[in-house]
C-alpha cells in the first residue's frame, strides 16, 4: 500500500492495530500542521520503496484517544508496527534517511507473514 495523502475518516481501533498483521506506519498529525506539512515529501519518498507498508494517516488532538493510547504528544509522530507490536517511532523527522531506518527497523523484525506477500492488515 502506498503513501496516503489523508487522514482517514475514521481512525482504526487500537484493538485492531494491536492484531494486524505485517507492517504498518501510523503517521499522527492534522491538515494544518506546519511540521506534517513538511514530513509529507520525506515520508513520500521513503514510503516508495516499501509498497507492502500498510500507511495509516491518523487526525490527532483532544478527545482523539488512538494518539493517546500511543502515548502522541507532538506532531507528527511516526509508530511503525510489525503485526501489532511498536519496532520504531519517530518524532518531527527531518530527514529521509530516518524514515528509512526506522522502516528498514521494521523490515528485519521476524513476521509470522513473511511467507505471504504484501500486507494482511485490515483495519
Amino acid at each position: 500500500m502506498p503513501y496516503s495523502a489523508t487522514h482517514l475518516e475514521t481512525p482504526p481501533a487500537r484493538e485492531a492495530l494491536d492484531h494486524s498483521r505485517g507492517p504498518v506506519l501510523l503517521e499522527f498529525g492534522t491538515p494544518w500542521c506546519g511540521h506534517c506539512a513538511r514530513a509529507q515529501p520525506l515520508l513520500e519518498a521513503a514510503l516508495a520503496a516499501h509498497p507492502g507498508v500498510l500507511h495509516l494517516k491518523v487526525e490527532d488532538g483532544p478527545g482523539r484517544r488512538l494518539g493517546r493510547s500511543f502515548g502522541v504528544k507532538l506532531w507528527p509522530t511516526l509508530v511503525f508496527l510489525r503485526d501489532g507490536a511498536e519496532v520504531a517511532r519517530l518524532v518531527r523527522p527531518h530527514d529521509r534517511a530516518a524514515i528509512e531506518e526506522a522502516l528498514a527497523q521494521m523490515d528485519a523484525q521476524s513476521s509470522s507473514s513473511a511467507g505471504s506477500p504484501g500486507n494482511n492488515t485490515s483495519v
